[in-house]
């Protein structure tokens, strides 16, 4: 693995004009500014259009990419809105924190003037027929998965929302002629969600193609589950482990540890690994393929949960009584990579690990992850850099924990003098600093540091709050925070440690 390093910020994170993070000229001069930091990696947070609790790990498709990201620049230059109904519109009153609830009212209101005018306009009628016929092309190649998602958020507008597990039953069951009544009924709300998909497709790949050109790969993110209010566990219940009335028999959590008590309920339905082999892995197929048309390399979440995953009851309250259960181990990866060409992966091996675990990721040799502030809970631990090999992706912390100013200023003083005498600091206020160098002085092949601790920022930078709920996913980058000085900084230290 060649040396290399990169940063992590999420697109909710970039700044924008418009309530949050999206694939505008803001995100282009990111782009150059990694290149101009001397940074090979720009690491995301998985793309799908968010959910309950705003959360891009419960997504409503596995597949869809989220329409928050569109740039509505692009909308305005091509006549399909104004930049007097953007500007009108309530963003929130903040340019470092999302407002989800202000974003979501807004973005919704002005994607529906844009589509009806993407069909109606008869100004620049060759250039929109074109665009149209892009269109047309897109949703044939995308029908393995678009269709379903469609007609899923456009059912489930009309039903104010709920999930499809109080849905009527006939289109619960996905019986024929409830479907079709369906797809004529809300056809132009079918419509609509496909050119929402066509405009964060064309835009993204834009995007990634200027970050390539650029000598920057993207890193996206596989959660491991799909959330259950979604167009996947719906449209596919084969797949999941349901009864006939479509029930989950048990969901996803993790146990009982020194975190929690009650262990951690996450709900996503559990995978019928079974039926996955008797189709070849099929779906899995079509899932990392798209994976690697999005992105250049993939670290899967809770990678664990591949060779035995937690299966809690449904309808249990917490996870205290769910048990360990078998996964499909190496033979899934053994699929995937005679079926994908150049497929590329990160396993995402945090947490408790038993040997089963650490075998699987040995044999399908894939780069697990290095988390510095795991490092001090104990003497000698596997996360400190003197114990890696050189096939691992370093960090400082994740989207998951807290920045490093803030963990360091809130760990006990026992704790805050290890870290200290550990990094060859006297003082807190060099431990942000040292943690980047260790980190990218580490023989770690890469090396990925979220933005917040280039900036040196605090816990009010904080990204994910892990089983909470209502103050996540909302920390943006500003204008200007990002300094030509701290990009020359940040190209220095990579090139002294030959990143």
């Amino acid at each position: 693995m060649m040396r290399a390093s990169g940063i992590l910020l999420p697109i909710s994170s970039i700044p924008s004009n418009y309530g949050i993070g999206c694939f505008s000229k803001e995100a282009y001069a990111f782009v150059d500014q990694l290149a101009e930091a001397g940074q090979k990696y720009w690491q995301i947070l998985p793309l799908g259009p968010t959910g309950y609790g705003d959360s891009p790990y419960q997504s409503f498709s596995t597949f869809a990419g989220n329409p928050y990201f569109i740039d509505l620049e692009e909308l305005i230059q091509r006549d399909l809105l104004t930049a007097a109904e953007c500007a009108e519109c309530d963003w929130g009153g903040s340019k470092s924190y999302v407002d989800y609830e202000k974003v979501y009212l807004s973005r919704f209101s002005l994607l529906r003037k844009a589509y009806r005018r993407f069909y109606q306009m008869d100004g620049k009628e060759k250039e929109l027929q074109l665009i149209r016929e892009e269109m047309e092309a897109f949703e044939k190649e995308q029908g393995f998965w678009l269709a379903d998602y469609c007609l899923y958020m456009a059912v489930k507008d009309s039903l104010e929302g709920i999930s499809w597990n109080q849905w009527p039953e006939d289109l619960k069951t996905r019986k024929p002629e409830a479907l079709a009544k369906a797809r004529e009924e809300l056809k132009e709300d079918i419509s609509f969600y496909a050119f929402q998909q066509f405009w964060f497709y064309r835009q993204w790949s834009r995007l990634k193609k200027y970050a390539n050109d650029r000598g920057i790969k993207i890193i996206g993110d596989l959660p491991i589950y799909v959330a259950f209010d979604g167009a996947d566990a719906w449209a596919n219940p084969d797949l999941f482990q349901f009864d006939e009335e479509a029930t989950p028999a048990a969901v996803a959590g993790c146990p009982p540890d020194a975190f929690s008590a009650t262990g951690q309920l996450w709900g996503n339905p559990l995978y019928n690994w079974e039926y996955h082999k008797k189709t070849g892995y099929n779906w899995w197929i079509l899932r990392m393929t798209h994976c690697m048309k999005l992105y250049d390399k993939v670290r899967i979440d809770h990678f664990r949960g591949f060779d035995e995953y937690w299966s809690v009851p449904y309808g249990d309250k917490t996870a205290e009584n769910g048990k360990w259960e078998k996964g499909p181990g190496i033979e899934l990866f053994e699929v995937l990579e005679e079926k994908i060409k150049d497929l590329d992966v990160i396993a995402e091996d945090l947490g408790f690990l038993t040997d089963s675990v650490r075998e699987l990721l040995a044999e399908s040799g894939y780069p697990g992850m290095k988390v510095l502030q795991f490092a001090f809970d104990s003497y000698d631990s596997e996360y400190l850099p003197h114990n890696y090999d050189k096939n691992c992706i370093v960090y400082t912390g994740t989207h998951d924990n807290q920045t490093t100013r803030g963990w360091y200023e809130e760990n006990n003083r026992k704790v805050q003098k290890y870290i200290r005498e550990y990094l060859r600091v006297k003082s807190g206020k060099d431990v942000v600093e040292a943690m980047i160098a260790t980190a990218m002085s580490s023989t770690a092949g890469t090396a990925v540091i979220p933005m917040q601790d280039w900036l040196g920022l605090g816990r009010e930078a904080r990204m994910n709050f892990p089983s909470t709920l209502g103050d996540n996913w909302k920390w943006r980058l500003t204008d200007g925070q990002l300094t030509d000085a701290l990009a020359a900084h940040m190209k220095d230290v990579t090139e002294t440690y030959c990143r």
